[in-house]
């Protein structure tokens, strides 16, 4: 910017008249003042925060595709449309009541996602990038202290009203009014949400808060239908089909059987480039089974399509099946490059028996992988040590670096041998199922507790209450895991016991913290933040459904969330999750189950598929039906 000319503005005035003089001042005077006042405007223009307009937005560094990307390097643009692709519904349990995906009441159908979209969409080969989808571009300062989002004004919802900026607004208050309260701890950081106009909406956050994450996350929030709601109850479980502002809608519903999504035909976005060979199929089916057992005589038949193995011992040894031998159905193994996520057998710190983390430590080293991995799963999986395994954000060794540098700042706070041993790691076992050296650390770290064997051989404490320990879950797929694991407990003197409840009362038993021990399993981000306080933080403890099962309470962990929000690029990022991985391993919260790194997938032979499987995805979403395959099964009857 060039700088005002500050020379004096008259020339002449050393020959003018006294009266001109005094003018000549008094113009002077006026000419200089409007020179700092142009000054100050042209500094404060300096000072301003710079405005970001952009097609996406990234939580670290910058956005792989280009403003004029045309679609995404994983999918192919020419794929053909048409068909259905179907799955095996899974979830929380083997049913569903509600196609309202939103609140705790009902089991959701599996799928409801296909009916919403956001102003964002994410992209499958970049950890933490998003472009535009409702929204055309974003606009920020560099500071994120808030966002703008231009909408389409072509976007409509499935019934074809206009979408805007106030359904925005409204998606965002009904979500924290009448959504299921993790909403409350997700969302806490959004001040207010605002309407600028019919297509502008404007996110502002709390000013003290890490605003890394926030426009992303408002980004990804579902647009929901204002209009729609005015008359139907937001809060309450439904079987009706929803409006919604995605591709799909529901075609279809039987509670508890089956669910069916097909494309709106007049869908408006089909050309974008976030939608470009991405959902190729008419439609998508979800077809839901009593048990593994029939679910799997189901996929052998050719009642649905596609599926995910979950299960090793089926993986080893069913797939030889006639339908596989002859080539109809494909057995894959896909590498899979996220975290392998948390999953284990998760205690309930709520409860006072718990309390004690050598009571925690005992029961966990009753548990034998090896001996498990050995005999029932056939050697396919590892065991899980960290919340973060098969990721650069597992703690190793012992803390370095900028790792060592956050723990320091609660040394006093954390056990010595936080900084004095390597990581925690369940110990490796031996090839029989009760293993003697586990038996008597675990034998005597109970002792250490107070938990004395009686003449009965059981457990208590000082007050002569039984250590028990119920293991529940809907599903008895799991009993061949739990039943050892609970022989094993009761041979130290633990009152163990697994018990199968049905789906409806495993639901409210989960959302109401009434048990002892459940297993579960949550898929870690490639980039962690806001999603770590209701996973691990005090204020979700007692939330009603929350994800943070074990009820786990604690300011370090708390404080090690917030800054790993905050951490400014993702080498600290990663470092501080590494601070707390660390921690978390060393509160014995959980006993860690096992992980492939890999997805086990079985499907009828009638896909086609682009040739790159994305970095971070299993990818079938990008598949389509190869029409000459599906006929030539057809014609080999194969397929009714």
């Amino acid at each position: 910017m060039q700088a005002p000319d500050r020379r004096h503005p008259a020339g002449t005035c050393a020959v003018a008249p006294p009266e001109g003089r005094r003018l000549i001042r008094m113009a002077s005077g006026f000419l200089f003042g409007a020179a700092l006042a142009i000054t100050a405007h042209a500094r404060a223009e300096e000072t301003a925060p710079k405005i970001i307009t952009s097609h996406g937005i990234s939580t670290f560094g910058d956005l792989k595709y280009p403003a004029d990307f045309e679609h995404f390097d994983y999918v192919n643009p020419d794929a053909p449309q048409g068909g259905t692709m179907s799955f095996r519904g899974v979830g929380a349990s083997q049913t569903f009541d509600s196609l309202n995906p939103y609140i705790l009441k009902g089991e959701p159908a599996q799928g409801l996602g296909l009916l919403t979209d956001s102003l964002l969409a994410g992209s499958a080969d970049e950890p933490d990038s998003a472009y535009g989808l409702i929204a055309e571009s974003v606009e920020y300062p560099e500071d994120k202290s808030w966002v703008i989002f231009n909408m389409r004004p072509e976007a409509t919802f499935s019934d074809g009203v206009p979408i805007t900026a106030e359904d925005v607004v409204f998606s965002y208050q009904v979500l924290l009014d009448k959504g299921e309260p993790s909403y409350k701890i997700t969302l806490r950081d959004i001040e207010k949400v605002e309407a600028l106009d019919p297509h502008k909406v404007k996110f502002t956050f709390v000013a003290d808060a890490a605003k890394r994450e926030l426009p992303g996350l408002a980004g990804a929030l579902p647009v929901l239908p204002k209009h729609y709601y005015e008359t139907v109850p937001f809060g309450e479980s439904t079987l009706t089909p929803p409006v919604g502002s995605g591709q799909y809608v529901v075609a279809s519903v039987q509670p508890g059987r089956t669910i069916k999504y097909c494309k709106n035909p007049d869908y408006w976005g089909a050309k974008l480039p976030v939608n470009v060979g991405v959902n190729n199929f008419d439609c998508f089916v979800y077809e839901y089974f009593a048990d593994n057992t029939a679910a799997f005589e189901a996929l052998k038949s050719g009642s649905y399509l596609f599926h995910q193995e979950f299960f090793s011992s089926l993986w080893a040894t069913a797939y030889d099946f006639p339908a596989l031998r002859k080539g109809w159905v494909k057995q894959e193994t896909l590498p899979d490059n996220r975290p392998s996520g948390t999953q284990g057998f998760w205690f309930n710190l709520r409860r006072d028996k718990f309390q004690d983390p050598r009571v925690r430590e005992a029961i966990a080293l009753m548990f034998n992988f090896e001996w498990t991995n050995a005999t029932l799963f056939h050697e396919l999986y590892k065991r899980t040590d960290s919340f973060w395994e098969n990721s650069p954000m597992q703690a190793e060794g012992l803390p370095q670096g900028e790792e060592l540098a956050v723990l320091e700042q609660f040394r006093d706070q954390l056990p010595p041998e936080i900084f004095t041993e390597v990581a925690y790691a369940p110990p490796v076992q031996g090839a029989q199922q009760l293993d003697r050296s586990a038996l008597r650390r675990a034998s005597a770290l109970l002792d250490e507790a107070g938990w004395k064997v009686g003449a009965d051989g059981l457990r208590r404490d000082a007050r002569g209450e039984l250590l028990r320990v119920e293991f529940v879950d809907d599903n008895p797929s799991l009993d061949r895991v739990v039943n050892p694991y609970v022989a094993n407990l009761r041979r130290i003197g633990i009152d163990a016991s697994n018990r199968t409840v049905d789906a409806a009362q495993m639901q409210q038993r989960q959302k109401d913290f009434d048990f002892d021990v459940i297993g579960g399993r949550f898929a870690m981000s490639l980039s962690p933040g806001l999603e770590l306080r209701e996973l691990f933080g005090s204020s979700a403890a007692d939330a009603p459904g929350s994800a943070n099962y074990g009820g786990l309470k604690d300011p370090v962990v708390d404080a090690l969330i917030e800054q790993v929000i905050a951490a400014p690029d993702r080498p600290t990022m990663e470092a501080r999750v590494r601070a707390l991985d660390r921690v978390l391993r060393a509160k014995q919260i959980w006993v860690p189950n096992w992980y492939s790194g890999q997805y086990l997938i079985a499907y009828w032979d009638v896909f086609g598929r682009p040739d790159v499987q994305p970095e971070y995805a299993r990818g079938d979403a990008y598949w389509w039906i190869d029409q000459a395959k599906y006929d030539k099964l057809k014609s080999e009857g194969a397929l009714r």
